[in-house]
């Protein structure tokens, strides 16, 4: 189906130049007589973005996807490997699920595209402990400082986070939601 790129939005799957891509960021920009759509998208199967800056009314083919959870088992060369509720084992191209497989979680939103897993999005949040991070300020500073949670993904958190505190992330900003009292 055919879609104008100003009614494309975040998380929607469409072909360009030939390839497989998702929309990961989208805006629009208007001048005196012009309407601009500027995005970014991600190549489903290599990672690579793209940033474009298109007219309002350039076409892009939007694809029907299928969405399902799995639970990550382990990676097998190129590939990453999956299983369904009912045991079936599904692989996926690391790059495509790279940026998911980040985040820590029992289940990831896989994406089908005529019943061909091609890419693996990451939960909404992840509930991570902070493992190193300038010590807690004591008393009521305001400001953030960054912290890496277990697997290396740098968060923002508030002056009082210390080392070892639960936090709760929200995957697509890499932003601290709520600080956890686990």
């Amino acid at each position: 189906m055919q879609v104008q790129a100003l009614d494309l939005r975040p998380g929607s799957l469409v072909r360009y130049e030939g390839r497989m891509c998702t929309v990961m960021w989208w805006n629009i920009l208007r001048n005196d007589r012009r309407l601009f759509v500027q995005m970014k998208i991600k190549d489903v199967e290599s990672g690579r973005v793209t940033e474009l800056k298109e007219h309002g009314d350039t076409k892009y083919e939007v694809l029907d996807k299928e969405e399902k959870e799995l639970a990550y088992s382990y990676r097998d060369g190129p590939a990453e490997v999956f299983f369904t509720p009912e045991g079936e084992e599904l692989r996926c191209p690391a790059p495509a699920a790279e940026d998911a497989l980040k985040w820590p979680a029992e289940s990831y939103t896989a994406v089908f595209v005529d019943g061909k897993l091609v890419a693996i999005n990451p939960p909404k949040h992840a509930v991570l402990a902070i493992t190193e991070t300038a010590p807690p300020m004591k008393g009521g500073g305001s400001g953030t400082k960054e912290a890496p949670p277990e697997k290396g993904v740098k968060v923002t958190v508030n002056l009082r986070g210390e080392v070892g505190a639960q936090v709760r992330v929200e995957t697509e900003a890499d932003e601290l939601q709520e600080r956890d009292t686990m």
